[in-house]
């Protein structure tokens, strides 16, 4: 439930929305590879107007890591725990292409809706197959900023073949099958059907996949350098497992490292 507290905050706080992407473009040619790796710097080049209206999820990533080793120093579990959540959520959207560009839905080349089919749609359809299990073991960050900015770079640089590859499966379809109408918020709105998104998952391979795990890699690096800058706190004392804790997370990770998290009913954003 925590992790998607950050997008139920665009609802209710103007100031969030522009946390959670980057329209890359719209900072100049090269900004990508040219961007100051600085808060600080960012504003006085830019304009905290201009942050604010073209977003800064990577400047956010880093605000929230300073956050997160100072909740770590104090040992406030709340804090902690706070602040992982808010760090892991910026992390994951810096990894979805669409969070870096302009043509955030499609907008901009006739594929609007394509935002929903990359993110929720084909995830849902297809998370039984996909590999949840990573051996990735987390790693101390010395670049904190080269991260995050590669991690953008990345994302925005399979944007040219997520959109070429909608226009090609969309010759199979005309409207009638490629879109249907659900009801979102009691508003009806157009989304792209199941049968477009599960082809359009087989071309796209498993590119989203592999930003959800690299995503989560991340995560685990930033959490793990946000502990060690903090000074490697002893935090045992802060929350105590019972043995019904125990046992259904000794359940838990066996069904991980098998990769049948979903499939054992364990997956925890499934449920909620």
């Amino acid at each position: 439930a925590n992790a998607i507290r950050a997008d139920k905050r665009r609802y209710t706080h103007k100031s969030e929305s522009p946390k959670h992407f980057i329209d890359i473009e719209n900072y100049g040619e090269n900004a990508i590879d040219n961007m100051p790796s600085d808060w600080q710097k960012a504003v006085a080049k830019y304009s905290f107007d201009t942050l604010k209206k073209y977003g800064y999820v990577p400047y956010q990533i880093l605000i929230e890591y300073d956050s997160l080793v100072n909740a770590f120093r104090q040992k406030k579990a709340d804090s902690i725990i706070f602040y992982a959540d808010d760090l892991a959520h910026y992390i994951e959207d810096a990894n979805v292409p669409l969070h870096t560009t302009n043509n955030y839905d499609g907008q901009l080349t006739n594929q609007k809706g394509l935002h929903a089919l990359w993110e929720s749609t084909i995830p849902e359809l297809e998370l039984s197959h996909y590999n949840l299990h990573s051996k990735h073991k987390a790693k101390y960050i010395k670049d904190k900023p080269a991260v995050v900015w590669n991690a953008i770079k990345c994302a925005h640089d399979l944007l040219p073949g997520m959109l070429e590859k909608e226009k090609e499966i969309a010759k199979n379809f005309p409207d009638t099958s490629k879109y249907i109408e659900k009801m979102y918020y009691g508003r009806k709105t157009k989304v792209y059907s199941d049968a477009f998104a599960k082809q359009y998952a087989a071309a796209l391979g498993s590119s989203i996949n592999n930003q959800l795990i690299n995503a989560a890699n991340m995560v685990a690096d930033f959490w793990y350098t946000a502990w060690v800058d903090a000074g490697k706190p002893n935090l045992k004392s802060l929350y105590q497992f019972t043995k019904k804790d125990k046992k259904q997370l000794c359940k838990e990770l066996k069904a991980y490292k098998r990769n049948k998290l979903p499939q054992d009913n364990l997956l925890r954003a499934r449920k909620e």
